[in-house]
Parts: structure tokens; C-alpha cells; sequence
């Protein structure tokens, strides 16, 4: 297969098995989305959204929020993980909402990235999945798969972005991106990983990926 056969086999293998692309974190605006992404880093949507219902039962907008303390966010938070830093950015994003943006989320992805807390990843999934406007926010299973699939080298997730946006059209960024994460959880996990159950490795993968499985059977790559 060429390149281009390979990105259109994947394109389409992903839009049979996802013709509708569930977002997995529960929100219902764009700045719950923006707390419920920046409290998914280094932890799991599942966990994410056991823990959200609880702090936006308190605030689930700006003005609520900031009339919690940094502990009270911290407390309702812990289970999450890296409370302190997160609770930190919760309370100051909120104060800069209101501050600055009349308590609206801004659409810009420049914008959301002054916020503290607020990486490229993060400010890539409010303004894909809040605003509809084409991004390709990596996160691991998209890193992994890539790489897989020999789309990208695999050295950091800024060359994979930059592969992710080149070769895929922009109209469908933000289902690929969705589309790659739910494929990457059920078909092609870190850990345990089944190639004979992982449809687009096993008819497009980088070859060396491949041996490498078969060799070790351990699918860990």
C-alpha cells in the first residue's frame, strides 16, 4: 500500500466502526468541558467523570466556582490526581473568565492557552469538541497508534500533531482524532494488546512494530 492507501483504509475503517463518535468527557457547555479536560491529565475520563458531578453540583460555571477556596476545589477533586496543581488552575482560570471574558469561554485557541493549567492538548479539545473548530489533539492512544501505523516517527506529540493534521484532511480532524482514541481503547491498548483483533495494524502497520509483536508477544509497543 502507498501512504495515501493507508491513510484512506484508516479513514475508513474508523468511520464503519464509528459512524457516531461519543465525546468521553460529560459536560455541558464549554466550560465545564474546559475543567473536565483539564482534570482528565495523567487520569482516566471514567475517573474524570465520576468526580465532575460532585464539583459542578457546587459550580459549574466561573462565578460559582471562584467562591470556592483552592481546597475546597482540591478536596472534591483528590481522587483525580495532581489535585493541587489542577484545584490551582480551576480557581485561577474561572477568576480570568471573569476578569477578562465576562465569564465566556473565548473561542481561540491562543487564548485558552494563557490560562493556567492550559496546555496545547487541552485548549485543542475545548475548541474541537466545544466549538467544532478543527483541531488534532494527541493524547497517548493517538501517540501510540500513529506511531503504529507509521504515520509519524513517534519522538514527541508535536511531530505527531504536525503528521496528524498533513496527512489527514482538516474536515475530519475532530472525528479522526475522537475516532483514533475509542479505536485505541477497544483494538490497540498499550497493554495487552491483541494484533489479531487490531484491524488497521495488522493491514497497514510499520513492519518493524509488527516483528517486534510476534517476536515478544507480549503487545506492549
Amino acid at each position: 500500500m502507498t501512504k495515501a492507501e493507508k491513510v484512506n483504509f484508516t479513514i475508513k475503517t474508523l468511520q464503519e466502526l464509528y459512524p457516531t463518535i461519543p465525546v468521553p468527557l460529560d459536560h455541558k457547555d464549554p466550560y465545564t468541558l474546559l475543567v473536565a479536560v483539564l482534570m482528565s491529565a495523567q487520569s482516566t475520563d471514567v475517573r474524570v467523570n465520576k468526580i465532575t458531578p460532585l464539583l459542578f453540583e457546587r459550580a459549574d460555571n466561573p462565578y460559582d466556582m471562584v467562591k470556592l477556596s483552592v481546597e475546597e476545589i482540591r478536596e472534591i477533586i483528590k481522587p483525580v490526581g495532581l489535585s493541587p496543581m489542577k484545584s490551582k488552575g480551576i480557581h485561577g482560570l474561572s477568576k480570568i473568565l471573569i476578569e477578562k471574558y465576562d465569564g465566556v469561554v473565548p473561542r481561540e485557541l491562543e487564548l485558552l492557552e494563557e490560562f493556567p493549567a492550559v496546555g496545547h492538548k487541552t485548549a485543542s479539545v475545548v475548541v474541537s469538541q466545544a466549538f467544532g473548530i478543527p483541531a488534532f489533539p494527541v493524547d497517548t492512544h493517538i501517540h501510540r497508534l500513529m506511531y503504529r501505523w507509521g504515520f509519524t516517527n513517534g519522538k514527541n506529540v508535536v511531530q505527531t500533531e504536525k503528521d496528524a493534521k498533513r496527512l489527514f484532511p482538516k474536515e475530519l480532524w475532530n472525528d479522526l482524532h475522537l475516532q483514533i482514541i475509542w479505536y485505541g481503547r477497544e483494538y490497540s491498548p498499550a497493554r495487552g494488546w491483541d494484533l489479531e483483533k487490531d484491524l488497521i495494524t495488522r493491514t497497514i502497520g510499520r513492519k518493524g512494530v509488527i516483528e517486534e509483536y510476534y517476536k515478544t508477544k507480549k503487545g506492549r509497543l
